[in-house]
């Protein structure tokens, strides 16, 4: 397969709200993420945005329902109608989740847990090795906010993405936020999560806020990025460089001139940080 080459820029997510906006200027971001499913089903999201976006953007192919790790293995149907869609859109490139969302045809539209272990690892690849197959490319793997973990495990969750990597040939969308609410809820270090992933398998970094729940921090994309966040891309930056980076916006939406605000601090740090490296 062809490999993904190094892409620089800083995107947003293409969210309603902001639809004329994006359709009107070709000068707001470097490039926009999509969420695949969103313009993959009847009723969803017109197409005929998307194409004319297209034409005036890079866009990223993001989804929530391939399923991963499903023990069920990943739908075949399913993988036909994204790679349509990526024909389509020729994106930057497609990812996902490493997650499973649903088992036996039931879809609980969440990401849920992956146990890190060997028999997880063998499902995964071969999972990943089907899509990669189908797509006729290779697809990028995103590490999803998680609130518990399994007596089972065998190996960290940065262990278990560098190996799925080396295996598949799969590339990485590094969620930095992700990695500051599942180390903070379990109290993994995160300074060894960075150095644990290989660095030329990251591609995207996504940056976004999150919520304080009764005993842990919640994964919702409504806020702004916390400070702690934006230390920990710092990290990111100063150990894999400059990378397309997108703050992710999916509740309590703003106006699209606070999120370019926001980008715009993502930009300026990125800048300071790789020069300073």
């Amino acid at each position: 397969m062809t490999a993904i080459p190094l892409f620089e820029g800083f995107g947003l997510g293409l969210r309603p709200p902001h639809f004329n906006e994006f359709l009107e200027r070709d000068d707001l971001v470097d490039f926009v993420e999509v969420i695949s499913e969103n313009f993959m089903v009847p009723g969803g999201r017109p197409l005929h945005v998307l194409d004319k976006v297209r034409e005036r953007y890079p866009v990223a192919m993001h989804g929530v329902s391939m399923s991963i790790g499903s023990a069920d293995g990943v739908k075949l149907d399913y993988l036909r109608r994204l790679k349509a869609l990526a024909t389509r859109v020729d994106p930057l490139w497609v990812s996902d989740h490493l997650c499973w969302t649903g088992v036996e045809g039931f879809n609980s539209h969440d990401l849920l847990p992956m146990p890190y272990t060997e028999e997880a690892m063998d499902l995964v690849c071969a999972n990943i090795a089907r899509a990669q197959d189908v797509l006729e490319r290779p697809i990028l793997m995103e590490n999803a906010s998680t609130y518990l973990t399994f007596a089972d495990d065998q190996m960290t969750e940065w262990e278990f993405i560098s190996e799925m990597c080396r295996r598949t040939g799969c590339y990485l969308l590094l969620d930095v936020n992700n990695i500051y609410v599942s180390g903070t809820n379990h109290g993994f270090d995160m300074d060894a999560y960075l150095a644990g992933i290989p660095a030329d398998r990251v591609r995207q970094m996504h940056l976004a806020g999150h919520s304080q729940g009764r005993e842990l921090l919640i994964d919702t994309h409504d806020e702004p990025v916390p400070d702690p966040v934006w230390a920990l891309y710092k990290k990111a930056v100063e150990r894999f460089g400059a990378r397309a980076s997108m703050i992710e916006r999916d509740d309590n939406i703003p106006p699209l001139a606070e999120l370019l605000a926001e980008l715009d601090v993502a930009r300026q740090k990125a800048g300071d940080w790789t020069r300073a490296a």
